[in-house]
């Protein structure tokens, strides 16, 4: 084949079938699955699926490369390599690529991605990715006749719509399980819905929405400290029941309460942004840290994570501002958050202060590396990125050894704040979202939230006071974006936007 010339047709047929055989079992895997395949109906709708497969990509490939043999070939080798790392973590982690996922992919950052890296990884961008793209590359194609061509287009064209014709009695079956195949077809799950990511994006509001200005009621010096967790999910706190104590501290501590949630989504940079802002909606509406600065309280904001909406403030430290000049252990952990955060306190002139502590503290896969050796209290750990290879027990040992270390730094925080007795001050710990630990061997999180299990969206929320500061209310069940109302409750601070309702303090 490297040799010889191939005809257009035939090399468009080759790999089409190249591209279903490589990329295509996770897909017929959720078919077989979800399809009662040993009747007439399921075998017709297999069959159906396949040759839809073959055909479509053959139909789009033969189009590419008659307008262009160049062109046609680069994007061929990139949707090779790309499916390769998608098949990876399809395979992997068991993730689907939704909208919702090219939504998380498309604000990660270099940190992240390379915590994913393994040797696996590599083998599967080698053996279904470069090597087949190699062969693409070398291989010459003949040029098509245009009457070839016209012929061919128009068979196929004609064949594809009697198929869909033929299929009219199974649209009912494809039409219900249309997201996660969709998800799970190459390379068009991810360039649909990559299209499909931008074109909200542009619909979006460029500038965030300026809430009704604001006023503080009272000058009593208080601290709301809001810190949002990172894939915490409520099931591993034994405060929540869980039966290994995670919590051995904050079980100990007085005057601290718990509620359960949910969160809005299960992916950061739309929990984070549920958790700031006043309503849920798909608008940009003015956050909490930005709105509050702009009406003249003191914020800060620190930060070993990443995506919140944008921050407008003039205390925002991220991880690499925090770290300078520290050399002790607690730098390469999320402990750094409160370094130096008294002496931030003691420095400013105001009575009312926001502070906001964006960890990573849970964050997979490493879970093994979130915390320092010490708080390594659960073993044996998983220490794979590949976290299908780690057994039940290491996975979740490593995991909730991320929760023992959030316990402390939550009751270091918790200690910090008694020290400063001139300010009534509260601390709402609430998760971006939760995390699946192979449960119907799931892994992570990102599942869309319209179908995602408990695991992923059920959160922890809880909320410490100061001797002397306000009572809360008898909440069973808290949102995410009870957060906004109860710290301007907590502030004193009168908004037109400010909803009782919302409000967790008496």
């Amino acid at each position: 084949m490297l040799r010889n010339s191939v005809k257009l047709i035939h090399f468009v047929s080759i790999a089409s079938f190249a591209n279903f055989l490589l990329f295509h079992y996770p897909f017929f895997k959720y078919v077989f699955n979800a399809l009662e395949y040993k009747n007439l109906g399921g075998i017709t709708i297999i069959v159906s699926l396949v040759i839809a497969m073959l055909v479509v990509n053959a139909f789009v490939l033969y189009l590419i490369f008659f307008l262009s043999r160049f062109v046609g070939k680069i994007l061929l080798a990139f949707f090779f390599i790309v499916n390769a790392i998608v098949v990876y973590f399809v395979n992997t982690y068991n993730v689907i690529i939704d909208l919702t996922m090219i939504g998380n992919i498309l604000n990660t950052n270099y940190e992240e991605a390379s915590s994913f890296f393994s040797f696996r990884l590599i083998l599967y961008l080698v053996l279904l990715g470069l090597i087949p793209v190699i062969i693409i590359i070398k291989v010459k194609i003949v040029k098509e006749p245009f009457k070839r061509f016209l012929i061919n287009f128009s068979l196929t064209l004609l064949f594809l719509i009697v198929l869909v014709l033929i299929n009219g009695g199974n649209w009912r079956w494809i039409d219900k399980n249309s997201t996660k195949l969709g998800a799970l077809v190459m390379p068009w799950s991810y360039m649909v819905n990559t299209s499909r990511f931008y074109i909200y994006k542009s619909k979006e509001n460029k500038k965030e929405i300026l809430l009704p200005d604001a006023k503080i009621k009272d000058n009593v010096k208080s601290i709301a400290v809001l810190v949002i967790g990172e894939s915490a999910r409520s099931e591993n706190f034994s405060l929540y029941g869980y039966e290994k104590l995670t919590n051995p501290l904050l079980s100990k501590i007085e005057n601290l309460y718990k509620f359960n949630a949910t969160s809005c989504a299960t992916y950061t940079t739309a929990g984070v942004k549920c958790i700031l802002e006043h309503t849920n909606s798909r608008k940009l509406y003015e956050i909490l840290p930005n709105y509050l600065f702009r009406n003249n309280i003191e914020v800060i904001w620190r930060t070993t994570n990443w995506g919140e909406p944008p921050v407008q403030i003039k205390n925002f430290l991220r991880k690499e501002d925090l770290r300078e000049g520290c050399e002790t252990q607690e730098c390469n952990y999320d402990e750094i958050l409160l370094k130096g955060l008294k002496k931030q306190i003691f420095a400013s002139k105001k009575d009312k202060i926001l502070i906001v502590l964006h960890t990573s503290t849970s964050h997979g896969p490493s879970y093994n590396t979130k915390y320092p050796p010490e708080f390594e209290k659960f073993v044996p750990v998983c220490k794979s990125v590949e976290l299908g290879k780690c057994t039940q027990e290491e996975l979740v040992n490593a995991y909730n050894n991320t929760i023992v270390y959030t316990d402390y730094i939550l009751a270091s925080l918790i200690k910090d704040l008694k020290e400063l007795k001139e300010y009534n001050s509260t601390i709402l710990f609430v998760s971006d979202h939760g995390e699946s630990l192979g449960e119907n061997n799931l892994y992570m999180h990102g599942i869309p939230a319209a179908f995602a299990p408990k695991e992923q969206l059920e959160i922890p929320f809880i909320v410490w006071l100061s001797d002397g500061s306000k009572k809360l209310k008898s909440n069973e069940t808290l949102s995410q974006n009870h957060v906004f109302h109860s710290i301007l409750n907590f502030l004193a601070i009168e908004s037109p936007i400010y909803d009782e309702n919302m409000n967790i303090f008496k």
